[in-house]
């Protein structure tokens, strides 16, 4: 038995990176998956690899009428009950450089694209007896870096508003959470494909390496089911110890060879 055997999930974003590797999972739990995203090209292979239990829809988040209608295919599927908000796009500025067309493009997709999806899941996630909902977040909802002005905004309005929604929908036995990704090689996270990136900036980390897609897919296959029934409002960090904090190579217990600054 697949742990979601017999529900319907949309998730955004799944043409690539994350939202692929969750879209893949979750057909292999039993899910039928509805991929949205914009990469019509991309989504439409990944869909037919994927097979009968995957349907690829043109979705641009920050357009209600194309959230309508994935949710309108969703649920012709079958019980339509989990809902991924996973599609972000990320404009590295400083903020004197940030136009303001940049920072809304960034706000649009990130924060009001989560926002439409849960608006839009509400309905029929109530008439199926409840669901659950998963927001992706970032670390950059947690803390900030230069240059992320627009994005690490959109990523703390995420946390903030899937707390919103727990309260709201709990009664409704409908569920959500929202997941904090540190690096994580993606086509975002390691745009030029640089096996050094890989590792470099993530040295003095706990686990000093990037993240994997299919290591948040299962952190988010864990909420989105029956596993995580008491957990909702909840922000589960899934970061390699980025938050924890910083290996000090000059005191005890950094555990670095001093020839090559390295974890040993």
């Amino acid at each position: 038995m697949g742990r979601l055997d017999g529900q319907v999930a949309i998730i955004t974003g799944a043409s690539r990176g994350q939202g692929e590797a969750e879209a893949r999972l979750f057909a292999e739990e039993g899910a039928t998956v509805v991929l949205g995203d914009v990469l019509d090209d991309l989504g439409e292979q990944v869909a037919a690899d994927i097979g009968d239990a995957a349907h690829y829809r043109h979705l641009d988040v920050s357009v209600g009428d194309d959230w309508a209608r994935a949710v309108q295919l969703a649920t012709s599927l079958g019980p339509y009950t989990v809902l991924v908000n996973n599609a972000a796009i990320l404009r590295p500025a400083s903020i004197e450089d940030t136009t303001l067309e940049d920072y809304l493009d960034v706000i649009n997709v990130n924060q009001v694209g989560c926002f439409l999806g849960m608006k839009h899941a509400l309905g029929p996630l109530r008439a199926n007896g409840g669901g659950s909902i998963v927001n992706i977040s970032s670390v950059d909802g947690m803390k900030s870096q230069n240059g992320l002005i627009s994005y690490s905004a959109s990523k703390f309005a995420v946390r903030s508003m899937t707390k919103t929604a727990a309260l709201e929908w709990g009664r409704f036995n409908i569920r959500v959470n929202s997941i904090h990704p540190g690096g994580v090689n993606t086509p975002m996270g390691n745009p030029f494909d640089d096996p050094a990136l890989e590792t470099v900036p993530y040295k003095f980390q706990a686990i000093p390496r990037i993240g994997y897609p299919p290591e948040i897919a299962n952190a988010v296959l864990f909420l989105a089911g029956d596993e995580s029934s008491y957990i909702t409002g909840t922000a589960l960090v899934v970061d390699g110890g980025w938050l924890a904090g910083r290996l000090e190579p000059g005191l005890p217990g950094g555990g670095f060879d001093a020839g090559t600054g390295y974890n040993t």
